[in-house]
């Protein structure tokens, strides 16, 4: 097994997905792409790609990169549905940093003649 792989399959989100303070008072908006993301399909375990978009107001903690990059790349090996996968980064993300606003929005490659986009946004969640 490649290094890479062994920290893959060894990160546990609990311990690993390192958070920061956030030093600023003001309110500012933090925007990642992560177009790389992959799991495998929970019925056919065929491998499914999408990009993700993640945009948060901190509050008071901001989420380290290179863990949220090892956090996504931990999907790669999981048989895990496209609901499942976004609900799980969002409510992982959620719960840790406490956003004062959270966004993602999972935008999945066709497969099967299907495109599936997932968008969880706080601002709406009471709807």
């Amino acid at each position: 097994m490649k290094y890479g792989e062994k920290i893959l399959k060894a990160f546990d989100v609990e311990n690993d997905l390192e958070i920061w303070p956030n030093e600023h008072q003001r309110n500012y908006r933090i925007k990642m792409t992560l177009p790389e993301f992959s799991c495998l399909c929970p019925r056919s375990g065929y491998p499914d790609y999408a990009t993700i978009y993640l945009e948060y107001i901190p509050n008071e903690w901001v989420v380290e990169l290179k863990a949220m990059k090892l956090y996504i790349n931990s999907f790669r090996e999981r048989h895990i549905s496209h609901e499942n996968s976004a609900n799980e980064i969002y409510e992982v993300l959620e719960r840790k940093l406490q956003p004062k606003y959270l966004k993602l929005v999972a935008d999945y490659n066709p497969r099967g003649n299907v495109h599936t986009v997932i968008e969880i946004d706080s601002s709406t969640m009471s709807l």
